[in-house]
């Protein structure tokens, strides 16, 4: 299994509804050097200004963006060839990266790679210290620029830490 850290930006609060208007995924490794970037033109007339702004980019700039079915099947190849067997989604929210990504995945090509579950690097973390409420952030190296690779790669340093530094048993072929 090979493990993918994972983050969206959105111009709302649900898929379907409203549109997840990018993303990005960091194969974990040592190196963290494959990355897959996705810009993905609105698939509804509705959006959330202020949940927009969070991307950094206005609503005329993300009807440029590219075909949600063809990045979604980009994606789908890119996880194929960097992933050792069963690919892992893991985010920092997965309750809302998962639902974009799983429903993108299964609205625009009927298929999501990842099958039907995901980690939590957050409940990943506070099991490790035995405290529900610890705080992890702070750990990333990588600034949190709401750009999803960036945020993506920050979590996976996280990650990384946590195998590396904080024995950690995982994983990461």
């Amino acid at each position: 299994m090979s493990y993918f850290m994972v983050d969206i930006e959105s111009d709302g609060p649900i898929p379907g509804d409203y549109s997840m208007i990018s993303f990005g995924a960091v194969l974990v490794n040592d190196t963290l050097d494959r990355s897959f970037y996705g810009k993905l033109k609105p698939i509804s007339e509705k959006f959330n200004p202020e949940a927009l702004a969070v991307s950094g980019f206005s609503r005329e700039e993300t009807l440029t963006f590219d075909d949600p079915r063809e990045v979604m099947l980009d994606f789908r190849d890119w996880l194929k060839e960097n992933s050792k067997g069963r690919p892992v989604f893991i985010s920092d929210n997965n309750g809302f990266d998962w639902m974009f990504i799983c429903w993108y995945f299964h609205h625009f090509i009927q298929e999501n790679p990842f099958g039907f579950s995901s980690r939590r690097l957050s409940d990943l973390y506070c099991g490790l210290v035995k405290d529900t409420f610890a705080r992890w952030k702070h750990l990333r190296k990588t600034e949190h620029t709401h750009n999803p690779v960036d945020d993506a790669r920050g979590n996976a340093e996280v990650l990384l830490l946590m195998k590396n530094e904080m024995e950690l048993k995982i994983n990461l072929k």
